[in-house]
C-alpha cells in the first residue's frame, strides 16, 4: 500500500518541530511502529494522530501496541483471567524503610504504598508507553526547553476537594526544590527549579527548563515515582496520616511496622477500583512474604526473585514477567585509592563471569550487562559495542598497571534485598581470584539508605557499594543521578555513589537527554557506552526480569518494573 501523502501532510501539519521530526523518522523507516508509538506519545502526539499516520503509511494503526489514553486505573491488566469485583485483596509488600513521605521515599515498599492513593501527570504501562493520567495532553516548544501540559478537569482528592492547577504547581515545585532534598531531584536536578513551574491558566501548567530535555514528560510520570499530586499546602511530614491523593484507593489505616488498609476512593475520577478493600501486610524480606503466599495468608506479592523463590514458577501461581532495565549498580569510589585508577576498576569488572551470574541468580530470567545503564530493553542502546567478557589474565595485568599488582583489601557495603547478598558474595569470590580481598557488610535497607540524598548514607559513602535500581522507561535517570558530577546546589549527581567526575561524560549525557530523536540518541549512546567501558565507575553485570505473582484465583495484578504495583483492577474467583 502506497503512502497517502495528502492525509499524512494534514496530520503532520502544525504539530511542532519535535513531533514533526518524530513523524519524519517513522516515514523514513528509521523507527518501527512500536518505537513510533512510544516516541510519538512521549512528545505529545495523540493516539488518533498516531493511528492516522500509521494508517497513512500503509499499516494497521493497532499494530505494535497502543498509545491510547488510559490512566493507571484503566490500563490493561498484566495478569489476565476472570474473577469477581468487590473482594478484599491481601497483598504482601516489603516493609518500607521509613514512613512514606512523598518527597523522600526511595524504597520499593514505600513507593508501592504511594501507588494506591497517589497519581502523577502521566502513567507508563509495562511496555514503556506513556498515557495521559492527571494530564490530558502535553507538547514541547521548538527546542524542548518549555513543556506545556493540559491538566485533567473534574478530578477530586480522596477527601472530596477538587484538584486544581494550583495543586499541581505546589506539588511539583516542592519536588524540584533543592531545599527539600527530595528524591525526585535525581531527575530534576539541573533541569527544573521551582520558578520553572508556572501556572498558565486554570487548565494549563508550563515547565520552563534549565536545559533542553527531549523526554521531559517521563520526569512527571510514574517513571519518576515520587511526583504524586497532593493538595496545595500539604505538609509532607504529616502526609502519612492521610495518604491523601487522587488515586483509586483511600487510606483506612496505617501501621509502619505491620501494614496498611485501603478502601475504594468514592471520589475517583476514573473507573472505581474493583477490590472493595486492600489489605497490605509488610514483610522484612522476600522469604516470609513468599511463604505467606504459599500458605494462602495473602493473595499476591509485589515482587519475587528466581534465586529466592523459584517455587513460585512451578505453575501453581499467576506470574507476570516484564523484560526491563531493572538492575544493580556496583559502584567503586573513583575518588579513593586504589579505585581512583581506572585500570583497577576495569580489573574488578573483568573478573565477573556474567552469563554464569545470570544463570546462578536468575535461571536465565535476566540479560547480561555491559557496564553501562543502557539495557537491552532500551531502543537507544548501541548493540555494536563489544560485550565485556571475563578475563582473569588481563585483570591481573591491569592491577599491576594500576599499581596494586599484589592485590589489595577493600570493603563493600550493600543491602539485604532479594538476590543482592548472593551477588555480593559472588563479587567477593571472583575478586579473590586476582588477589583482591573484599570485606562484606550487608545491612537493612533503613540503615543502608539513611539520608540518601546529599546526606549521610552507607550507600553513597561506602568504598564499594551495591544498590538496587528499579526499571525506567527511558535511560535518562540512570545517566543523570548515579553518574553525572555531584552538585549539591542543583541536585545533579544526587545518587553518585561512585563519586564519578568526568566532564566529557557530563557533556555527552546532557546531549543525550536534550535529544528528541532516536537516531541522535543511539549515536550518543554508543559514545557513552564506550566511555563508561573505559572508565568503569560502576559495574552493571545484569538487567533482570521483573516478576510478580498472585494465587491462581486472583487476577489483574498490574506490576511495573520500576518498583510499582497497581491493584485497582484485581478480582478474585
Amino acid at each position: 500500500m502506497a503512502i497517502d501523502h495528502e492525509r499524512l501532510d494534514g496530520l503532520r501539519r502544525n504539530q511542532g518541530p519535535i513531533p514533526e521530526h518524530v513523524i519524519d523518522e517513522f516515514v523514513a523507516g528509521r523507527l518501527s511502529r512500536r518505537d513510533f508509538l512510544r516516541r510519538g506519545a512521549l512528545v505529545g502526539l495523540s493516539f488518533p494522530v498516531l493511528g492516522g499516520i500509521i494508517a497513512a503509511c500503509g499499516s494497521s494503526p493497532t499494530s505494535g501496541g497502543s498509545a491510547g489514553g488510559t490512566s493507571a486505573s484503566g490500563s490493561t491488566s498484566s495478569s489476565g483471567g476472570t474473577g469477581k469485583a468487590g473482594a478484599t485483596i491481601r497483598a504482601g509488600f516489603i516493609a518500607p524503610s521509613a514512613t512514606p513521605n512523598p518527597l523522600l521515599v526511595n524504597d520499593q515498599g514505600g513507593l508501592e504504598l504511594l501507588n494506591q492513593t497517589g497519581e502523577m501527570l502521566i502513567y507508563y504501562d509495562a511496555d514503556n508507553n506513556p498515557h495521559p493520567s492527571l494530564a490530558t495532553s502535553w507538547s514541547p516548544n521548538a527546542d524542548a526547553t518549555v513543556w506545556t501540559f493540559k491538566i485533567r478537569q473534574g478530578v477530586k482528592f480522596a477527601n472530596g476537594s477538587p484538584m486544581t492547577v494550583d495543586d499541581v504547581v505546589y506539588s511539583l515545585k516542592a519536588q524540584c526544590d533543592p531545599k527539600n532534598n527530595g528524591n525526585a531531584l535525581s531527575v530534576f536536578g539541573g533541569t527544573l527549579v521551582p520558578d520553572g513551574v508556572v501556572k498558565v491558566d486554570s487548565e494549563t501548567v508550563a515547565f520552563h527548563l534549565e536545559v533542553p530535555y527531549g523526554a521531559f514528560p517521563s520526569a512527571v510520570s510514574t517513571a519518576n515515582y515520587n511526583v504524586i499530586i497532593v493538595p496545595a499546602g500539604t505538609d509532607f511530614t504529616t502526609w502519612p496520616k492521610t495518604f491523601i491523593g487522587t488515586g483509586p484507593f483511600m487510606l483506612q489505616s496505617f501501621n509502619e511496622t505491620v501494614g496498611a488498609n485501603f478502601v475504594r476512593n468514592p471520589h475517583y475520577w476514573g473507573a472505581q477500583a474493583k477490590p472493595a478493600k486492600l489489605e497490605v501486610t509488610f514483610y522484612p524480606d522476600e522469604p516470609p512474604m513468599t511463604a505467606a503466599l504459599q500458605s494462602g495468608s495473602i493473595d499476591c506479592v509485589d515482587q519475587f526473585t528466581v534465586s529466592t523463590s523459584p517455587q513460585l514458577l512451578n505453575g501453581n501461581y499467576n506470574v507476570v514477567t516484564i523484560k526491563a532495565s531493572t538492575h544493580r549498580e556496583l559502584s567503586m569510589r573513583n575518588d579513593m585509592a586504589p579505585f581512583d585508577n581506572k585500570y583497577v576498576r576495569q580489573a574488578i569488572a573483568l573478573t565477573l563471569n556474567r552469563p554464569a551470574i545470570v544463570h546462578a541468580l536468575f535461571s536465565g530470567e535476566a540479560q547480561v550487562g555491559n557496564d553501562s545503564p543502557f539495557a537491552p530493553s532500551f531502543p537507544q542502546t548501541d548493540t555494536s559495542v563489544p560485550q565485556r567478557q571475563q578475563d582473569l589474565k588481563l585483570a591481573r595485568q591491569l592491577l599491576a598497571k594500576g599499581g596494586v599488582g599484589r592485590g589489595f583489601s577493600a570493603s563493600l557495603v550493600t543491602e539485604q534485598l532479594q538476590e543482592i547478598p548472593r551477588y555480593a558474595q559472588i563479587v567477593k569470590q571472583y575478586a579473590s581470584q586476582i588477589g583482591v580481598d573484599i570485606t562484606l557488610t550487608i545491612e537493612s535497607q533503613s540503615k543502608y539508605y539513611g539520608q540518601a540524598v546529599f546526606g549521610k548514607s552507607d550507600w553513597l559513602d561506602g568504598e564499594m557499594s551495591i544498590v538496587d535500581y528499579g526499571a525506567r522507561p527511558v535511560p535518562n535517570l540512570f545517566l543523570e543521578a548515579p553518574l553525572q558530577s555531584i552538585n549539591a546546589k542543583t541536585g545533579q549527581g544526587a545518587w553518585n555513589a561512585a563519586h564519578f567526575d568526568n566532564p566529557t561524560y557530563d557533556r555527552l549525557s546532557k546531549e543525550f537527554i536534550a535529544a528528541a530523536d532516536l537516531s541522535s540518541q543511539r549515536k550518543l549512546a554508543g559514545q557513552i557506552q564506550r566511555l563508561l567501558l573505559d572508565e568503569t565507575p560502576i559495574i552493571y553485570a545484569y538487567f533482570y526480569d521483573y516478576l510478580a505473582a498472585s494465587a491462581k484465583n486472583v487476577y489483574g495484578i498490574n506490576p511495573q518494573a520500576g518498583a510499582q504495583f497497581f491493584l485497582n483492577n484485581v478480582t478474585k474467583a
